[in-house]
């Protein structure tokens, strides 16, 4: 009996680490779906990407909560015609504050080969959008992002949002978790490969 708990045991773990690992990639994957309102079909992670402040940011007090931002990609297909965008939401703490997000100048993604300033843009009007804010009270918008730029940062293993805070300073905020291969991912299934 005790030959058999000691055999059973590891195997026991494996599954849970195997069923874990499904878990963790599956808030990551790609869903589309057809937009009832508009017709619309509409491609976007399942869960967006979340991303941290950086180390420059002043330790937080006991009880206080730091900002923290999301962001994730959106394919938008009206009866073949495609366009892409960038989702961002800034969800504020008692930390810095981030100014508005849709001024120029206001986010900026550094990337291997350099920066990416992200311009807003209209989204399309939908029955139910691709992501939800996490809090009432942040900031959400849409951002233009060209095939190119989804495929550089595909290819990038950094990935930094800056986002300009209201003392005019600048927020960084980094992935918690591999963004390159979720965005790789992501570009696969659209179809997006190559240049």
């Amino acid at each position: 009996m005790d030959a058999m708990r000691t055999a059973t045991f590891p195997a026991v773990f494996l599954i849970l680490g195997l069923c874990g690992g499904c878990a963790t990639q599956s808030g990551t994957q790609s869903v589309e779906v057809l937009d009832q309102a508009t017709g619309m079909t509409v491609a976007s992670l399942k869960e967006p990407i979340e991303l941290l402040p950086g180390v420059q940011n002043v330790p937080l007090a006991r009880g206080k909560r730091a900002t923290f931002a999301y962001l994730g990609p959106v394919e938008w297909d009206s009866m073949g015609t495609i366009t892409y965008g960038l989702w961002v939401h800034i969800a504020p703490g008692n930390d810095r504050q981030a100014a508005d997000i849709h001024a120029p100048s206001a986010l900026t993604l550094n990337l291997d080969d350099g920066p990416l300033e992200l311009a807003p843009m209209d989204a399309p009007r939908l029955g139910r959008e691709p992501y939800h804010a996490l809090v009432s009270w942040g900031q959400s918008g849409y951002f233009n992002l060209p095939v190119q730029a989804l495929r550089r940062m595909a290819a990038s293993s950094k990935l930094v949002l800056a986002v300009r805070a209201t003392d005019g300073s600048v927020i960084d905020f980094s992935p918690t978790q591999d963004s390159r291969a979720v965005l790789t991912r992501y570009a696969r299934g659209r179809g997006i490969t190559g240049d």
